[in-house]
Order: C-alpha cells, then sequence, then structure tokens
C-alpha cells in the first residue's frame, strides 16, 4: 500500500490557526459576537427600541432611525421595512438593503391562538383605514398585517390596540413569535384536551421578558388539543400535540426542531407525555436550550431545527431533563393518531360543544382590508357572542353562533365575498405577501393566487377534492411550499420569447398530517406565471383520470410519472 504523502509543515501551521471556532452557543462559552446581528443584539436588547421609536424617531421621522435599529431591533416590535414601489424581482438580490428600503413598514400585530373579540377586531379594522391605507392580510400564523405604516404614527397605532389588550411585541426578531394554538380551543365537539390555560402561561412567562428576548433566531410554537392536528406542529420549532395517555389521560405529546426555509426539517418526537400544567415548564426549558445552545455563528444554522439535527431527539430529551427541569423525568407517551379529516382549516359550519355552532369562512389567499375586518365584527356581534378567531390557513371563524341564525350568517359572508361553503380551490390557496411589499420576495403572489382560484373555478367546476396550492414569492417557504400539494416557489424564468418574466418551481404532493412529507420536484419543472393556470389545470384533470378510490393527490403524485406530472 502506498505512504500517506506527508502534508508541509507550513500547511500544518494554516490549518491550526484556521481550526474551527465553535458554532457560537453560549453554554459552550462562545460568548463573542459572531456576526453583526448578534453584535447589534449585544449593544442593545431589541425590546428596548421602543422607548426610541416613541420619543425620537416617532418625531424625528423615518430619516432619524439608527441602522442597527432600522433593520433590526425594530422587529422586535413588528415593524419591518417593506420594499420600495418598482422595484423588479431581478434586481432583490442586488440592492443594498438601503435602496430597496421603502419609507414605510410592515406592522405585525401578534394573536396568540388566533382569539380576538369583535371589538379588538374592529380596531384593527379602524387602525387599518386610519393608519395603513386599508392593508390587513391574514397571515397562516394568525397573525394579521398592516403595510403603508408611517413610523411617525406608531406609537399612536401601539395606544389603540393595547387600549384592547393587542400588542405588537416579539410579533418579529430573534425571539418567541407568535404562539399559534387550535382556534376551536375550549369550543370544538371532538376535542381532546384544551390547551388555552397552558398557552396563557407559556404567554405570561416569555412575551415581553429579556430573559428570552435574544434567542439565535425565530423560535416558532405551536399548541392544540384538537383531534385534525390543526397547528401544523410538525414544521414549529416546538409543538405540544393533544393526546391520551392509556394510564394518565388527556395530555401533549412533545414535538421539536421542525421548520421550512431552504433547508426544510419535519419536527421529530421526544416520545414525552406532558400533562397540561407541566407545559410552561418544559415550553420554558426548550426555549432555554435554543437561547444557551442554539448555534450563533452563521445565521443560516441559527434555528433549533440544525441542534436537533445534530444531537437527536434522545439528547435533546435528556439535556431537558437534566438540565432545565432539574432531573424531572418525563413520561414516555404515545404519538398522535392520523386525523380522520383531509382539511384541517375548520372552514365551513362545525357543531360546538354547547350545541351552538362556529362557522369558519374564506378570504381571497388571507388578503381582506379594514372595512371588511369591521364588517366582519359587526357580523359576530349580530350572529355571535363576539368571539372570532384566525387560522393557519388565512381563513377566519366566528363562534358561538344559534343554529336559527346561522344561515343568515352564511348568507352575509358571501355578499361579502367571504364564503363559508367555498371551492377547493379558494379554500385550499394560499399566498405568502410577495413582491408587493416583501423585500426579499421575487414574483408577484397575492393577485396571481386570487386569479389562479377564479380561474380553476371556471375551468374545473367539478372538481371538489381536498387540495392545497400555496404560492411564494422566494425560497423562504413562508407560504409552507414543501408541504403543500401544489407548492409554487417564484422565481425568474426565461418564456418562448427570451423574455425573463416571472415564473414559479413546483412542488408536488407534499403533506402535514396524513403521513407529512416534503414535496417532489421534478426535474426542470418551471412554470411562468401566465402558464400556471394551464399547467395546474392539466395535472389536476390527470389526477382525476388516473386516481384510485379515495385515494389522495399526494399518494397519486408519489406514484405518477414524471410525464404524468409535467
Amino acid at each position: 500500500m502506498a505512504a500517506t504523502p506527508q502534508k508541509p509543515a507550513a500547511a500544518t501551521s494554516r490549518r491550526k490557526v484556521s481550526r474551527h471556532r465553535g458554532e457560537g452557543q453560549w453554554a459552550a462559552g462562545h460568548f463573542t459576537p459572531l456576526n453583526g446581528n448578534e453584535q447589534f443584539k449585544k449593544d442593545d436588547d431589541g425590546l428596548n427600541v421602543r422607548t426610541r421609536i416613541e420619543t425620537i424617531y416617532s418625531k424625528r421621522g423615518f430619516d432619524s432611525i439608527d441602522p442597527n435599529d432600522l433593520r433590526g431591533r425594530m422587529r422586535w416590535w413588528g415593524l419591518y421595512t417593506q420594499r420600495k414601489p418598482g422595484i423588479d424581482g431581478g434586481k432583490t438580490a442586488v440592492l443594498a438593503p438601503e435602496e430597496l428600503d421603502d419609507k414605510y413598514f410592515m406592522l405585525r400585530v401578534r394573536i396568540d391562538g388566533g382569539a380576538l373579540t369583535t371589538r379588538q377586531l374592529r380596531v384593527i379594522g379602524e387602525v387599518s383605514q386610519e393608519f395603513a391605507r386599508g392593508t390587513a392580510d391574514i397571515t397562516d400564523r394568525q397573525n394579521i398585517q398592516y403595510h403603508w405604516i408611517r413610523v411617525e404614527d406608531v406609537p399612536e397605532i401601539w395606544e389603540r390596540l393595547e387600549g384592547v389588550g393587542l400588542s405588537t411585541v416579539t410579533a418579529c426578531g430573534d425571539t418567541p413569535r407568535v404562539m399559534i394554538a387550535s382556534p376551536v380551543a375550549g369550543i370544538a365537539e371532538d376535542e381532546i384536551i384544551d390547551a388555552t390555560p397552558a398557552l396563557e402561561e407559556m404567554k405570561r412567562r416569555v412575551l415581553n421578558n429579556k430573559a428570552y428576548s435574544n434567542l439565535p433566531r425565530k423560535f416558532k410554537t405551536a399548541i392544540s388539543g384538537s383531534p385534525l392536528l390543526d397547528v401544523v406542529h410538525e414544521i414549529n420549532d416546538v409543538a405540544f400535540v393533544g393526546v391520551r395517555h392509556p394510564e394518565h389521560g388527556p395530555g401533549f405529546d412533545v414535538w421539536v426542531g421542525g421548520g421550512l426555509s431552504t433547508n426544510p426539517k419535519l419536527g421529530v418526537r421526544l416520545g414525552a407525555w406532558v400533562p397540561i400544567d407541566e407545559v410552561p415548564d418544559v415550553y420554558e426549558g426548550v426555549i432555554s436550550i435554543f437561547r444557551d445552545y442554539g448555534y450563533r455563528r452563521l445565521r443560516t444554522r441559527a434555528r433549533l431545527k440544525f441542534l436537533v439535527a445534530d444531537w437527536g431527539a434522545e439528547k435533546f430529551r435528556q439535556v431537558l431533563e437534566d438540565e432545565y427541569l432539574g432531573g424531572r423525568r418525563l413520561i414516555d407517551g404515545p404519538a398522535p393518531e392520523q386525523p380522520v379529516q383531509q382539511w384541517r382549516d375548520h372552514v365551513g359550519v362545525h357543531r360546538q360543544k354547547d350545541g351552538r355552532y362556529y362557522v369558519g369562512f374564506a378570504p381571497r389567499v388571507g388578503r381582506v382590508d379594514g372595512t371588511t375586518l369591521t364588517k366582519i365584527a359587526d357580523l359576530a356581534e349580530a350572529h355571535g357572542s363576539g368571539r372570532i378567531r384566525t387560522t393557519v390557513e388565512q381563513k377566519m371563524i366566528i363562534l358561538d353562533v344559534e343554529e336559527d341564525r346561522v344561515d343568515s350568517l352564511v348568507e352575509s359572508l358571501e355578499a361579502l365575498d367571504l364564503s363559508a361553503r367555498p371551492s377547493s380551490f379558494r379554500r385550499g390557496t394560499m399566498a405568502c405577501t410577495g413582491i408587493e411589499f416583501c423585500k426579499i420576495a421575487i414574483v408577484e403572489t397575492k393577485a396571481r393566487g386570487a386569479s389562479l382560484i377564479d380561474e380553476l373555478e371556471r375551468r374545473i367546476p367539478d372538481f371538489d377534492e381536498p387540495i392545497t396550492i400555496n404560492l411564494n414569492g422566494c425560497p423562504n417557504a413562508c407560504a409552507r411550499i414543501q408541504v403543500a400539494d401544489i407548492g409554487l416557489k417564484g422565481q425568474l424564468m426565461i418564456d418562448e420569447k427570451g423574455e425573463q418574466v416571472e415564473g414559479y418551481q413546483v412542488h408536488l404532493g407534499g403533506a402535514l398530517g396524513l403521513e407529512p412529507s416534503f414535496g417532489r420536484k421534478v426535474r426542470g419543472l418551471k412554470v411562468t406565471s401566465d402558464e400556471l393556470p394551464d399547467y395546474i389545470e392539466r395535472v389536476l384533470k390527470r389526477f382525476q383520470e388516473e386516481r384510485e378510490d379515495g385515494e389522495r393527490f399526494a399518494a397519486w403524485v408519489g406514484r405518477a410519472s414524471d410525464e404524468a406530472l409535467s
């Protein structure tokens, strides 16, 4: 066998000088700021920027804002600069941030668990009309987002929102963001356990708490006691899923390490069953592990999913028990059962456990406006008890409707183009913000999604199978493209005329809940925006022709040929 060649001494010396510096984990003693984000967080906690917004920036205007506040700490209070109008997608990755920034903001209102009163919704609608040019988008994390916000108006907006118990605190930033929860917690007839008490205690412990306001990156939370698995638990940093333990009764199964973006990973089970009164302790433990052991050296590896992938569930659970729960051993427990329904969005008319009904309805791709929101508040007061919910599918629900008021409510919603009996396309299509306002987007999404719904309803009026069509303006997957039946990732393309146009890379057959998996990418399959209705019509008709009895779209995609999917 040939001898192994010896490396020159100089090369060995260079290797020693450039040895790995660790992943920036605080628990390993790596406190030195390793990138610009870690530096500005070390310089000043993001929560502190509120004082400067109220006392300086709102009085002196946009040009007075410190750059580290503008593109960093202001996110801790739900504020992102929006995209300057007229900049096409080809310049997204070319222009400097200050060239992309408009002098207006997106402002995100966090709505934990999607829970709203009519008074709160009315204020949200009024703020939209007075300060946001009527904009108000429902997100797939139960929030509502404004656009066109001036920094001069932010203190007044906060005063109005906080006057009815709403907040924008840590709606963005490297923080514990909105906690999504079942929108029918405590209401649904089939509920395993009402997670509301745990949710409220989790919020009390971490919101506006500087112990958790400097995380490696954003931290996403989900909790639900619904058997429908209605909070996309598989793609959150931590999730608590309602289960029945054969000995201990209803409680929660714990999942960690889910997330999408450009490196998608499904969450993993810790195999632990947690009673409801211990959920806040476990939650604090998980978020503390992320704070202390999370990777801070590179932003691209700073999500919890990378730590979980490196450690594995067994080590993660051991560290949680030994270091953060005082040596307490968690009880082993069962996995959640597969849901019997494919739709998990609560759209339609459903009986509540108290005999009344809740009515879920579908705006087009989550796009509403301030006037519509105030009208929804009026309908909820006239037909229900004044309780409203948003969902993780960009939908809304009015609760507590008496049986003899259901038909009237459904008709009134239809008059507002808010269908409680939508087509599969209206029900299953979601879209992110897109190039209209987002600085990292490449293509348009909201208007494209709305027009796609109309086209598909016209072309395939008899299609009534559950189908999800998710449009995203960039690779970051805010609209969950990898886990949709048809996921569309925006990109620029060259069309048949040799011109650069907007288009999408296609992901097919993704799913959550029922055999969760990421969508399949057919080699070379990209579709221009103009060709999108033709392509989806063609694929769905093939599915109708070739599907076996009861077969889901995702299952058909798994066995279909590339030709059938092209």
